[in-house]
């Protein structure tokens, strides 16, 4: 099945769906269609049960090169010509809204695999930082670009990266603005593995991806709830609700089918109920 919302495509197969970035003539840059879709999206894909694990990727020669600043300029607040405090405040309002397609993504039950090539700079790096999971090609490269551009970072980037690669890599990154090498990814925690070219790593995604369809999805989703309330709170509070998601999901269709495949020596075949 393939679904085709304002620059992007969605196409679901056997458990995985393929969301691309699908702008490739801008490099995928975010324009003012590509919030709301993506909200849309990933809502729809929220409650899909035949989806079971996400993979994000960009059409073309990048990832995503950031936000179309173009587009962006007819957003009420943006033009220098036009500063009125009604104009500054209807700005709040339109990146509160941006910031929700970023949080959308990260509030995905569904598993999120991030499979990066090219640039992925200033709002793709927002965006990657939600995702559960990043795969890179060797020529990627990535920029929290928004110091360079007399900006901050208020997608996501400065909340996400410190929970991923640390305080004082994060820092170094938003000051300088510049570009860090798929190497140095990999050497800071910020991608998990590099592969040599673009179709290696979209092997990879995949194979990544039916791993992680293959497990009971009541239990892949709600680690990720868990694994998600569990970074702002203590040990205590996470382990408490980690009984709770447990408690909501046991006994189960799946956990009778894990213990059935396990005694006929047979890999499970998880209904997700």
């Amino acid at each position: 099945m393939s679904e085709a919302y304002p620059g992007l495509v969605c196409e679901t197969n056997d458990q995985i769906a393929h969301v691309y970035l699908n702008r490739p003539n801008k490099r995928n840059a975010m324009d003012l269609d590509f919030w709301d879709a993506m909200i849309e999206m990933f809502n729809t894909l929220n409650y899909d049960r035949d989806v079971r694990v996400i993979i994000l990727s960009g059409r073309g020669k990048s990832f995503c090169a950031g936000l179309d600043l173009t587009s962006l300029a007819s957003v009420p607040g943006m033009d220098m010509s036009n500063q009125t405090p009604m104009n500054r405040m209807d700005l709040v309002n339109h990146i509160r809204r941006w910031q929700e397609a970023m949080n959308v993504v990260e509030r995905c039950r569904k598993p999120v695999i991030a499979a990066i090539h090219g640039a992925c700079v200033g709002g793709g790096l927002d965006l990657v930082s939600a995702c559960d999971i990043r795969l890179a090609s060797s020529d990627a490269y990535f920029s929290l670009r928004e110091a360079a551009m007399a900006m901050v970072a208020d997608l996501g980037s400065l909340q996400r990266l410190p929970l991923i690669i640390g305080q004082g890599l994060t820092r170094e990154l938003a000051f300088t603005a510049r570009d860090v090498s798929s190497d140095e990814a990999l050497q800071m925690r910020l991608v998990n593995r590099l592969f040599p070219t673009f179709d290696e790593l979209m092997e990879g995604a995949e194979a990544m991806a039916r791993s992680i369809a293959a497990q009971s999805p009541l239990a892949v989703q709600s680690s990720k709830e868990t694994l998600n309330y569990s970074r702002h709170v203590s040990v205590e509070d996470g382990l408490h609700y980690a009984v709770t998601r447990n408690s909501m999901i046991m006994p189960s269709a799946d956990l009778v089918e894990a213990f059935q495949a396990f005694m006929e020596k047979r890999k499970p075949n998880f209904p997700g109920e």
